[in-house]
């Protein structure tokens, strides 16, 4: 039943090339593959010349993936940028859509790390440390039928409730479930929907899985009888990491069953979390997940209506972010009998969701699970809804008081919701769609048209069906201001008279109709009974057609037949329109319901009419004058009506003093090899640091926290100096697009200044040269009783994408060769010990390293702290008194070179 290629199997060490021919025997894609040093085994497919790549599963970055590098190792990567290479799932699959618009998908079966290299122009890369297939889908006309050919191969998404397409409230976290049921009976009387609220850990007695506080969380059973008498859900957090202690009842009954995974010597393996000391259970083994699946029953009767696997990758607080890859599972022989934890790695976290999946169906045969895993691997989608980890709400980014979020932010939440809430049963027939043909409920908008070549970086648009989603992420602009690149074809604006700046445009394709439910609170509030309302847009020749499911809910009894399926039809005839249902499945009897139908004209007008669901209805098309008429009013009324509506403002006016017309601005350093991203209103820090060749991002730093810093090392925790340096004097040499050097100045306190020139050096444009000092500007009264003995501290903190894999390498002084990897913590290195004048950050897996050059005698010692997700690097001057004459300096540069 899947239509695939062939599936080729590369374990010989030695090159081939295989000619994959598509259903017509035509040729399709040429796949070569080599053995290289230490068992690398890779795979190159070269496509037509102007072929798109996209997939590679959760991955950070724009839409289009061409040009990109991707690992797939599951990694806990809180506060992720758009450089980060590595993220909570692994999915080794790439789409391809070539240059006439047909689709090509591409499988690498592996479940090892294994590295997706699009940077070669039309060339795929796979590269792992074992053997594997490839499996190739299509090529096919649309990209469409790859993703149902692959979902078919790999399973289609399980149907939810419909209350899971609802509004969640989550957050970390809810202390009590006194504040529980306040916040959800606060959003039943301001009249914001919401189906369910998300219990995090704080629920726990001590992070202990399968335990509720008894002080805070003494009666859960009561709390969710609360909720369901107001229409809300509850989904509380499982990890996997159960804390090692006796008497604790899960802990001992897993002892008991030896379910824990095991170090290289045999012993259950330790790992750090939020309990303190915790074992973890090997999944990859079908008596181990059933022993969990019983506990997650057990649970399920407190009331609990799903449950979040968090953590699941699995991710340990330890500098390597998850245990050692020499650890073993017993996997059961079916996935590939006993095994390191490299080879299940990417796999665990959904191996753990099966079980959870499996344990709530144990518990409710007649309900259907909902189950959230952050880790997850090509298939999850069987047992388990995902999320995209844990991103950041930047405060810096909006700038807001708290009166202006309880009063404006409020209202366009509410609109958003009760939008969101009105497409429902649009988006719950999707669903079915998907669990039963396994085509996307979202798409990229490429998908309506894959042979325009401009909808494939398109990032701001997608499809929900025949449904455009247009929306804005631009500072200070609506969704209504910007230009919206629309597929070829009929589009036609609407709304629910809810337009307002903050919320997207949308469009419906011509050809469609699209079923719209009632503005509700929550989905128990619905009935089959309620009023239907349907939008028509019609195509060039009169007519469209959509359809709509129908069930309970939730439930199995849409897999014996007990749902209704109809399908829609309007056509134009002598100016009148007919709308009727063309046919239905099912044996659900439909209800005796109000139908109210609109015809879409353009600009957002549209003409309506009532009748009765299931009966034809009929309506007379207005003249073409008439129509153009309702067209310039619709489209000036919905003008004057933005025009009134205040948006939200994207951050608050910097404050008067001198050189904030620079803080304004983020200054781009782009040049050679480098493309650099300043800060100036925190004293020119710099948040990223990209190698264009590889595209690797080295220095990555939000805002708030880490990041590149240089202030006096003896006494910034003294009266009058901090690191939040004010800007006081700096200026751009050049353009601020294409700048090649910044000179920067901050008032550091104290009479202290910071002085900072950061270029991309002309004559060798693979360099960042970063040349630091401070200097004394005032003494005496005044200068904030500074002794002016200070030490210039110079601190480099870069993103670890792959931690077991790297090390910090230099010749010391002394003229040792030295390597410091995570397992030696902090070190710090003075003396003869100290680099001479060069230390090299070594990435084995990507085989990059970034060499950091200085001159040893500006600098007195040099740190290396390892941390759970980045690495500092840090030069130390000497103290001493400063002055203006004598300022403490350090001038160090960047290189990226291979390893």
């Amino acid at each position: 039943r899947v239509a695939a290629g062939p599936s080729l199997s590369f374990a010989e060490p030695r090159r081939r090339e295989v000619v994959l021919r598509d259903g017509a025997g035509r040729p399709a894609v040429v796949p070569e593959c080599e053995v290289v040093g230490d068992d690398v085994h890779r795979v190159l497919i070269k496509l037509p010349s102007g072929t798109s790549f996209y997939g590679t599963g959760e991955a950070s970055g724009p839409l289009e993936r061409t040009g990109k590098r991707v690992f797939t190792w599951n990694t806990d990567a809180w506060g992720y940028g758009s450089g980060t290479t590595s993220l909570y799932q692994s999915h080794p699959w790439v789409l391809s859509i070539l240059p006439d618009g047909k689709s090509l998908g591409v499988l690498a079966d592996t479940t090892r790390r294994c590295e997706i290299d699009l940077r070669q122009e039309s060339t795929i890369k796979f590269a792992a440390l074992s053997a594997y297939p490839i499996i190739t889908f299509g090529p096919f006309d649309t990209p469409a039928q790859v993703v149902a050919s692959l979902s078919h191969a790999i399973g289609t998404v399980s149907m939810p409730s419909k209350w899971a397409l609802g509004y969640h409230q989550c957050r970390f976290s809810y202390k009590s479930s006194e504040r529980v049921l306040e916040v959800i009976r606060t959003f039943r009387e301001k009249g914001i929907p919401c189906d369910v609220v998300w219990m995090d850990i704080d629920y726990m007695d001590g992070f202990r899985c399968f335990t509720f506080d008894n002080n805070r969380f003494a009666d859960p059973k009561s709390m969710v009888d609360d909720l369901h008498s107001i229409g809300c859900k509850s989904i509380w957090m499982l990890d996997p990491g159960i804390k090692e202690e006796k008497g604790y009842f899960v802990y001992d009954g897993g002892s008991e069953n030896d379910v824990w995974i095991k170090k290289a010597d045999g012993s259950p393996f330790i790992g750090e979390v939020w309990p303190g000391d915790c074992v973890f259970p090997d999944f990859t083994s079908e008596r181990i997940r059933t022993w969990w699946a019983r506990l997650v029953r057990d649970f399920i009767s407190n009331g609990v209506d799903g449950i979040w696997n968090d953590m699941n990758e699995p991710a340990m607080t330890t500098t390597t972010k998850t245990m050692p890859e020499s650890n073993i599972h017993r996997g059961d022989a079916d996935i590939g009998g006993v095994q390191n934890h490299s080879y299940y790695h990417n796999v665990y976290g959904m191996l753990m969701a099966r079980s959870t999946y499996e344990g709530m169906v144990m518990y409710n045969t007649e309900k259907r699970p909902f189950v959230l895993t952050r880790a997850g691997f090509i298939g999850s989608q069987r047992y388990a809804a995902t999320w995209t980890g844990d991103n950041l709400s930047n405060w810096e980014h909006l700038h807001m008081s708290l009166s202006m979020v309880l009063q404006l932010c409020e209202e366009v939440c509410r609109l958003a919701l009760l939008r969101r809430y009105r497409l429902l049963p649009h988006i719950y027939t999707l669903f079915y769609v998907s669990h039963k043909k396994g085509t996307p409920v979202a798409a990229p908008l490429f998908f309506a048209d894959p042979q325009d070549t401009e909808l494939r970086k398109i990032e701001t648009t997608f499809l929900l069906g025949p449904l455009l989603v247009c929306a804005s992420t631009l500072p200070d602009k609506g969704a209504h201001e910007c230009a919206h690149k629309l597929p070829n074809g009929i589009w036609l604006p609407f709304d629910f008279g809810d337009s307002h700046p903050d919320l997207p445009v949308l469009y419906l394709r011509g050809g469609a109709i699209l079923p719209v439910g009632l503005p509700i609170q929550h989905v128990g509030e619905a009935s089959l009974g309620d009023d239907l309302s349907l939008l028509v847009a019609l195509d060039e020749n009169g007519k469209a057609e959509g359809v709509l499911f129908e069930d309970a809910g939730d439930g199995y009894g849409f897999t014996q037949g007990d749902y209704l399926l109809t399908y829609y039809v309007a056509e134009v005839h002598s100016s009148v329109v007919s709308v009727k249902v063309l046919k239905t499945e099912g044996s659900l009897k439909r209800p005796k319901r109000n139908l109210n139908i609109s015809i879409l004209l353009g600009g957002g007008a549209m003409i309506s009419s009532r009748g009765v669901d299931g009966e034809e209805v009929h309506f007379t098309m207005p003249s073409e004058f008439e129509v153009s008429s309702l067209v310039a009013t619709s489209e000036l009324d919905l003008k004057e009506r933005l025009e009134t509506i205040r948006p939200i403002p994207d951050m608050d006016e910097p404050s008067g003093q001198e050189g904030t017309e620079l803080s304004k601005t983020l200054i781009v350093l782009k040049s050679g090899d480098w493309f650099l991203k300043i800060v100036p209103w925190i004293g020119g820090r710099i948040i990223s640091m990209t190698h264009v060749p590889s595209d690797s991002q080295w220095l990555h730093s939000r805002i708030e926290i880490h990041g590149y810093e240089e202030y006096s090392g003896t006494e910034y925790r003294s009266a009058g100096c901090i690191e939040e340096y004010k800007i006081v004097r700096g200026h751009l040499e050049q353009s601020c697009v294409e700048e090649s050097k910044v000179c920067l100045e901050g008032d550091i306190g104290g009479g202290l200044v910071l002085q900072r020139h950061i270029s991309i050096l002309t004559d060798n444009p693979k360099i960042v040269q970063i040349d630091s000092s401070i200097e004394a500007r005032s003494v005496g009264p005044g200068s904030g009783g500074f002794s002016r003995l200070v030490c210039l501290r110079v601190r480099h903190t870069f993103t670890l994408l792959h931690p077991t894999e790297v090390v910090v390498a230099f010749t010391a002084i002394n003229g040792s060769k030295q390597e410091i990897s995570l397992d030696s913590g902090e070190v710090m290195l003075e003396g003869g010990l100290r680099p001479n004048g060069e230390w090299t950050l070594v990435d084995r897996c990507s085989g990059l390293s970034m060499v950091n050059r200085f001159d040893h005698r500006q600098v007195s010692k040099c740190l290396v702290h390892w941390g759970t997700s980045d690495l500092n690097m840090e030069l130390w001057s000497d103290e001493r008194p400063v002055s203006k004459d004598t300022p403490l300096r350090i001038c160090h540069q960047y290189e990226v070179t291979q390893t």
